[in-house]
């Protein structure tokens, strides 16, 4: 971890060399680490099973101007033959993201409830019940019960957190959200041009869920980006990760509104 031989500059190049996604970092925090002076390194958590290994590092830099500046990095390997991969983000709820798209989905990260609770099944969802997919799911013709389940667990949303937000690059953020978005009706550039003038925003997980899609793993997890503009506006970027794809690979899909990820959603479990 703190090896006391290594200077901050070999540490700091050590990082970046081994990053698989190093050239996502901003420019600007680049550009500050080099004048790290200090540095400290520290385990933040772990999860060790028969088909993943993972592990988080926090990386504490101190810079010669007094100020400091965190990376967070992922530290991952599926088996005991695979190769250990290395990612590095500058916020923590990106590096809790980003482990989420692991295959072994999301422990540690996300309380996926009680999946035999049967209020959940029963509460309409937001934007009104799903067509085929409003009653118990043993009833359900021609849909698999696990759909069933995902569909009425997402229809019930958790109770709102205040929002704290932290000026921290907002707006490259922001640009980094929509860059990584695959889907075809992702917000466009009226709202990216809205964001450029971000200077602080809030993360919340809002759902996370594993389940049979098909007869195959799916996860599925949504989070809410909140940005304050510098007018004092609010707006929202609603991010979609999942593996409800034919390959089971992992995709992001970006909106503009809750209710319109949570269908995206819920048509990726019915249509793979």
């Amino acid at each position: 971890m703190n090896d006391p031989y290594e200077t901050t500059e070999t540490h700091l190049k050590r990082l970046l060399g081994r990053a698989l996604n190093s050239f996502e970092l901003p420019d600007a925090t680049v550009e500050r680490l080099d004048s790290a002076l200090a540095h400290a390194s520290s385990l933040h958590s772990s999860h060790h099973s028969g088909t993943l290994d993972r592990a988080t590092y926090r990386h504490a830099f101190l810079l010669s101007d007094g100020s400091s500046l965190v990376l967070w990095e992922l530290v991952h390997s599926s088996g005991p033959d695979i190769l250990e991969q290395h990612e590095l983000y500058t916020e923590e709820a990106e590096v809790r993201l980003a482990a989420s798209r692991l295959p072994a989905g999301f422990p540690g990260f996300a309380d996926a409830g009680d999946p035999d609770e049967p209020a959940e099944r029963e509460r309409p969802g937001p934007f009104g019940t799903v067509p085929g997919l409003s009653g118990p799911p043993g009833a359900l013709p021609g849909i698999d019960a696990e759909v069933a389940l995902l569909a009425g667990v997402m229809a019930t949303p958790p109770a709102a957190l205040p929002r704290m937000y932290v000026p921290d690059n907002s707006a490259d953020h922001a640009r980094r959200v929509l860059r990584r978005a695959e889907n075809m009706d992702r917000p466009g550039e009226e709202t990216a041009g809205l964001l450029r003038s971000a200077f602080a925003h809030h993360i919340t997980q809002v759902f996370a869920r594993q389940c049979q899609v098909a007869g195959k793993d799916a996860g599925f997890t949504l989070y809410e980006h909140a940005f304050l503009l510098l007018d004092g506006a609010e707006v929202s970027l609603w991010e979609v990760e999942h593996t409800a794809t034919p390959d089971g690979r992992h995709m992001c899909e970006v909106y503009e509104a809750e209710h319109t990820a949570r269908e995206a959603m819920e048509l990726r479990a019915r249509v793979r």
